[in-house]
């Protein structure tokens, strides 16, 4: 493995490198580009066998170590990684259910907020509460959410005595259940934004804001939940190896399907296959916001009007960590990704140049379920094995089974929500009531809510952050 501890550049080219905690705590790169490992750590096939027995919380400390070389002392990560995962419902952390022939789903809802995204985000704040304590600095957490990432970043860092949480969510267009988990959190930190837009306008008043920070008091600035902060893409990798392990690897080769919208989860998976773990084939599963099919699959990489559909936090145009692979696909070349930025944000498009597309077509695969195929999964599934799905999770399903070429070769899935969040989706495809939430969110709708609606302009959701900042 390679030993030498690991420095982040941007995607964009023109920002020098930093490391793990400046990378952490700034988010967005100072050009505007994303923060990508210098080099990725690699792992030979006898060391990734020697981790089979490991626990989940073993396996992280393995795979996350060389990434924050330098920053956080082996024994701090050790016990950042048990906090981050004490809370989670099940003793294996991320099970496998096995769903067919060398098929599985990989459970990712049994940790606080009933999404994959607590993989990550409950590291995070533990993170966050080290790096912020030694620098004796506060901070402002400003995230945009289309669902999920919201109520995960509220779980994770609401503990944390130096930061101001502002989460933005699309008004009345997220489920009743992901709403309610963060606005019903209690804390005079915390602050619910209600934008009255989609999330692709969330998440554009984020990355504007962090391009200017003049709006926040002297001495804070903003460090970001989404994922576009490089600790949510490296906590999400160890699932990856968690999971091929379990069926096998790396004596054989894995394909994993991922529900996709923001591009991080599967990136991650990627970033798993660079570091030497054997996986075959990586599906981008989509709904009907579609952009990475359409790019994968015919080179149309073009903005459309967002449909709302059963699957919101995939609800999705513009996939932010898409850049992340495109500095890879062009040789990591800021100064052509920086132009195919530069090109999107004029035009709403762009193509990619042969070489690129032709190397994305060898790493991933891509398929789009619309609502229609999503209840049909729901159903089906239920009705062959009493397995209830998300509808995300069914899209995932759907996809793996649409893109497998060896049956020979385990396809995971990824489950990424607990069908509870997710009531009418499931109604709809025919189950007979609204899934029971788990026992300790048994109280979520008695609970009251506090959340701010703001209109769709950047200069009033900036004042009012900064109208609600703690001394």
């Amino acid at each position: 493995m390679i030993q030498s501890p690991v420095k982040y550049i941007s995607t964009r080219g023109a920002c020098a490198p930093q490391s793990f905690a400046d990378a952490v705590l700034t988010g967005l790169a100072p050009d505007g580009g994303l923060f990508v490992p210098e080099n990725i750590p690699s792992f030979s096939a006898d060391e990734i066998a020697s981790w089979r027995g490991l626990s989940y919380e073993e396996l992280a400390f393995q795979v996350m170590s060389p990434f924050v070389e330098g920053d956080i002392p082996a024994a701090a990560l050790k016990k950042i990684i048990s906090a981050a995962y004490s809370d989670f419902r099940h003793r294996a952390i991320a099970p496998l259910v096995q769903s067919g022939h060398n098929e599985w789903v990989l459970e990712l809802f049994h940790g606080p907020t009933l999404a994959f995204k607590d993989f990550a985000l409950q590291v995070l704040g533990h993170w966050l509460d080290y790096l912020l304590e030694q620098r004796q600095q506060k901070v402002v957490i400003m995230g945009a959410t289309s669902g999920d990432t919201g109520s995960a970043a509220i779980e994770g860092c609401r503990r944390c005595k130096n930061i101001d949480i502002f989460i933005l969510h699309p008004h009345q267009r997220v489920s009743e259940v992901q709403r309610r988990q963060m606005t019903t959190v209690v804390g005079s930190n915390i602050h619910n934004i209600a934008v009255e837009g989609n999330f692709d306008d969330c998440q554009n008043m984020v990355k504007a804001s962090f391009g200017d920070q003049s709006f926040l008091p002297e001495g804070r600035q903003l460090v970001a939940v989404n994922s576009i902060n490089w600790a949510r893409i490296m906590a999400q990798i160890v699932y990856y190896f968690w999971a091929a392990l379990s069926v096998g690897a790396p004596q054989r080769p894995v394909s994993f399907s991922v529900p996709t919208g923001n591009f991080g989860d599967i990136f991650a998976g990627y970033l798993a296959k660079k570091m030497g773990l054997p996986i075959e084939r990586l599906v981008i599963a989509t709904n009907a916001n579609d952009i990475l099919h359409r790019c994968i699959s015919g080179n149309d990489h073009s903005k459309k009007d967002l449909i709302h559909s059963l699957s919101p936090s995939m609800d999705i145009m513009v996939s932010s960590n898409f850049e992340r692979l495109l500095f890879d696909l062009y040789q990591r070349d800021g100064e052509s990704i920086q132009h195919l930025m530069d090109t999107f944000s004029s035009t709403g498009k762009f193509e990619l140049d042969k070489a690129a597309l032709d190397n994305a077509r060898g790493l991933f695969a891509s398929y789009r379920v619309d609502d229609e195929q999503t209840l049909k999964t729901i159903r089906d599934e239920y009705e062959v094995s009493e397995y209830l799905l998300d509808p995300h999770s069914a899209i995932g399903l759907a996809a793996g089974r649409a893109c497998r070429v060896n049956a020979a070769n385990p396809m995971i899935c990824l489950a990424t929500a607990h069908p509870a969040k997710f009531p009418d989706a499931v109604r709809q495809a025919g189950y007979p009531h609204n899934p029971a939430l788990p026992e300790h969110m048994a109280g979520l709708f008695d609970k009251e809510e506090r959340f701010a609606v703001q209109p769709n302009d950047l200069a009033a959701v900036q004042k009012f952050i900064a109208a609600n900042i703690s001394a």
